[in-house]
């Protein structure tokens, strides 16, 4: 009996131990995934701005504090996100945090919480058990707006809820935020805009507060905030998720960069495709402007961070006015210290790895979102605008398009000495080792998907080889003729907005090849990051000693009127 209970004891030993082991074993798995962002801290010199743009960059933060809210509710619920507070595992938690939810971002939508499958194509802008066929039959037009959710009601019947109804809760608290905001502006181009805006998130018409924002030229500080880009929604593209930028103007670099905005109706001609795919003129009053960027909220903080701005993503006002684009240097910066030149002294030829610069980094990435601005926006077939026509594949095409079109102009400028300090190889060369960075966002977000097929293309059409250590050396010549080839054949689709082309060819070409997946796994051997994480908000800027936060208390905002109490 003895020697049984011993035995007994013993096997549970054994099996708390094996336990205790594969606990062990998953928090060194998530502790390293963790390290994969590189920490970087978001912080300004607060003496070059005023009080009262000190105090609206403190209010500009919790407002972006709310977007981010309502961006956890659409990516992955409310009620998930409080039982993240329930993991004991430190590092899960925070890997949770980092990519907003159980997927994630960069390794295809992988679920790495326990208890989850695989991630809701429409996220939570429609019910989980929605079929297409089941939206088809939906009546209400509302249902393809971008700025509506789709709920089973109590009858198990489908309703279409505007946002501002959806989430009024948190909009409220908005709507008391900005009012103290407008109160403060001193620029009439930003107040006028956040009176536009405040008016737009309580109907959800964006149309004037996009315009206002379009001619908001002289403003120091600038927000970006609301229900932007579609990349949350992979079931059809047509929801757009909440985020914000709280950014600050770099006035030396974006007087440098403004005299390229006239040139945009010049370089839309000599894109390399069909004259019938360039017939639109794009606007002129598009402006180019470089900002450090101090916070970041919601879609645009998960997972992957994003370096540069290019909106409004509204077709009407891209043909009316054209974009706005900021670059977002600080967070250039640190990507291409921490993540780029690590990877290029890994991955690129020792003779080519002087052509690796920031500046052209800078200038690809500049580009990238001066193209989004060009090529065609409806169709030549009769099928609409582009994003419509496209439907879920519009994002990867469009950001392929940018990339490519964007690496174009640069050549472009480069060769007729607008751009100065580097050359067309320092462009190419550091666009492929850009490649080698981006193509780690998994194959299953829009900029990866696009990233693929540009690195395929340009591997198919021989742009780049390897030497005899295996590292990549860019053909100058070859790579010319890919980049022009590449760039017609997006036009192209994009123009023509046939969408089984569009599909089918992102399935066979957006894909990370064996050859690339080997590359990929010694990048991670070398333990270089894989994006940025940021310290941000009030105490990383050192904000709390510059504010004087009693007035905003919320007890006391509270007593403020809102701009609007009810809807119907």
């Amino acid at each position: 009996m003895k020697k049984q209970i011993l035995t007994i004891v013993a096997i549970a030993i054994v099996a708390m131990c094996g336990s205790s082991l594969q606990a062990q074993s998953k928090t060194d798995e998530m502790k390293k995934k963790v390290e994969q962002y590189a920490p970087y801290t978001l912080s300004y010199d607060l003496s070059q701005l005023s009080p009262q743009e000190v105090e609206l960059v403190g209010i500009f933060i919790e407002i972006a504090d709310v977007m981010d809210d309502i961006f956890w509710e659409q990516s992955f619920g409310t009620d998930n996100r409080k039982k993240l507070k329930e993991i004991k595992d430190p590092y899960l938690r925070r890997f949770a945090e980092i990519h907003y939810g159980a997927w994630d971002r960069l390794d295809s939508e992988k679920p790495f919480l326990p208890g989850y499958g695989a991630k809701p194509a429409g996220a939570n802008f429609y019910p989980a058990d929605m079929t297409k066929e089941e939206f088809e039959k939906i009546k209400d037009p509302a249902k393809t707006s971008q700025y509506t959710i789709l709920k089973r009601n109590e009858k198990g019947e489908i309703e279409v809820i505007p946002y501002y109804k959806a989430y009024a809760r948190q909009l409220k608290r908005v709507d008391i935020l900005l009012e103290k905001a407008i109160g403060l502006a001193e620029d009439d181009g930003l107040r006028k805009y956040l009176e536009t805006r405040r008016e737009a998130l309580q109907n959800d018409d964006y149309f004037e507060s996009d315009m206002v924002w379009m001619d908001m030229k002289k403003s120091r500080l600038d927000f970006v905030f609301g229900p932007i880009e579609n990349y949350e929604d992979a079931l059809f593209g047509y929801k757009t998720a909440h985020e914000a930028f709280v950014l600050i103007k770099d006035e030396k670099w974006s007087d440098d960069l403004a005299r390229f905005t006239q040139m945009l109706p010049d370089l839309q001609k000599q894109l390399p495709c069909d004259p019938k795919y360039k017939q639109e003129v794009p606007g002129t009053e598009s402006d180019l402007n470089v900002y450090d960027v101090v916070y970041y909220a919601g879609d645009c903080n998960a997972g992957s961070k994003t370096i540069a701005i290019n909106l409004p993503n509204d077709e009407r006002v891209h043909l009316e006015k054209g974009t706005r684009r900021l670059q977002l240097k600080n967070a250039m910066q640190a990507k291409f210290e921490k993540i780029m030149m690590p990877i290029a002294k890994l991955m690129i030829s020792k003779e080519q790895m002087d052509n690796v610069k920031f500046d052209a980094f800078f200038s690809n990435v500049c580009y990238h979102e001066v193209a989004h601005g060009l090529g065609i926006k409806n169709t030549i077939t009769g099928k609409g605008n582009v994003r419509k026509a496209l439907q879920n594949q519009y994002s990867a095409w469009e950001e392929a398009k940018a990339d490519i079109c964007g690496l174009y102009i640069v050549q472009t400028l480069i060769e007729r000495g607008e751009i100065t300090g580097i050359t067309v190889e320092d462009a190419y060369v550091t666009y492929i080792a850009g490649l080698l960075r981006s193509v780690r966002f998994g194959a299953t977000e829009a900029h990866g998907i696009a990233n693929m097929m540009c690195f395929n293309y340009m591997q198919d059409h021989k742009a780049f080889s390897r030497d005899k250590e295996g590292k990549y050396v860019v053909n100058v010549k070859n790579m010319r003729t890919a980049l022009e080839g590449w760039a017609a054949l997006v036009l192209k689709t994009e123009g023509d907005g046939d969408y089984d082309v569009a599909k089918s060819y992102a399935e066979k070409n957006g894909k990370v090849r064996p050859e690339l997946a080997k590359d990929l796994k010694a990048i991670e051997k070398a333990n270089i990051p894989v994006d940025i994480v940021y310290n941000q908000g009030i105490k990383a800027m050192g904000l709390e000693k510059a504010l004087d936060r009693k007035d905003m208390q919320p007890k006391q905002i509270k007593e403020s009127k809102p701009l609007m109490q009810n809807h119907k």
